[in-house]
């Protein structure tokens, strides 16, 4: 029997267009994007004459050349079984209150459907998002790199890109700071302001660019925030809402090459080490249980 298309482990070209709400003669070819997330497939959408120069070539000065074809957009696919139109307009709603804050270049943009799926099971409702792409590097809160070290690398690497012309390093840097701490503050106010904050924990949901902008990719993923003694956990068990501004304190720092002042109220209540020592045990117990003891984590 066909499996559900929100429970598949990975989706294909195929997949896509086999799919009720999606036309079969597409111009486009879907293909999974190399970064997963938890809660949504996520599929480049590619125009085919792209997708054709990157597998057969084309003559540049007499060379042959494999340009790799970039996504004109991203295609999400919700994997949450939503179950009522209340429930995919909540989810919805979250994307919208991180527009609010986070519209004008700090995350990337989405258009966000709500789709009549006819699944194995019957008819259901699946919240889809046509996204835009960034190209770009991503900036990791847990990397092993210093202050000192992390944007040169960054800067470096998107040098390197065949889509990207940056400023000179030095003035990149500037940019990257200045938006940097544009970036911090307003997830700061989301915080004290809306009461809840997206994910900056996971692998690759923040992304630089050429030119110096930091950009918000994972949407999806908001969690309530609350100045109490609760820890909150997200339907797989992870405390994302805490570890979050970890990821945030550690961006700050990494960004400015500075300590952050941890007397102000966000990091003052949520990097208590008493808290702190609790979040670690929430994020011990959801690794055993994702990764038993007797697996490799590779």
């Amino acid at each position: 029997m066909p499996q559900d298309i929100r429970n598949r482990p990975i989706l294909e070209h195929a997949d896509i267009i086999a799919l009720n709400f999606v036309r079969t003669d597409s111009p486009y070819l879907f293909r999974r994007h190399f970064r997963q997330g938890l809660r949504s497939h996520i599929m480049e959408i590619l125009h085919l004459p792209d997708v054709n120069r990157e597998q057969n070539g084309t003559m540049i000065d007499g060379v042959r050349c494999f340009p790799k074809a970039s996504p004109r957009r991203m295609f999400r696919i919700f994997r949450t079984h939503l179950g009522t139109l209340e429930k995919a307009l909540a989810e919805t709603a979250r994307v919208k209150m991180v527009e609010r804050y986070l519209a004008d270049g700090y995350m990337a943009r989405s258009t966000e459907c709500i789709v009549d799926y006819e699944g194995p099971d019957g008819r259901d409702l699946v919240l889809c998002g046509f996204q835009e792409y960034v190209p770009g590097e991503v900036l990791d809160p847990w990397t092993i790199l210093d202050a000192a070290e992390l944007l040169p690398t960054l800067y470096h690497a998107i040098s390197q890109r065949k889509d990207a012309l940056p400023p000179s390093e030095k003035q990149w840097i500037e940019t990257v700071r200045q938006r940097g701490a544009e970036f911090v503050r307003r997830i700061k106010q989301m915080i004290t302001e809306a009461g809840h904050i997206p994910d900056l924990a996971g692998s690759g949901n923040l992304i630089v660019n050429a030119q110096g902008d930091i950009r918000l990719v994972d949407i999806n993923n908001i969690s309530p925030v609350t100045f109490d003694a609760s820890i909150r956990l997200d339907e797989k068990g992870y405390p994302v809402g805490d570890k979050s501004v970890e990821a945030l304190c550690l961006i700050e720092e990494k960004l400015f090459g500075r300590p952050v002042d941890r007397d102000e109220p966000v990091y003052r209540h949520f990097l208590d080490p008493q808290r702190q020592i609790r979040v670690a045990e929430k994020e011990r117990q959801f690794r055993t249980r994702i990764i038993p003891d007797n697996e490799s984590t590779f």
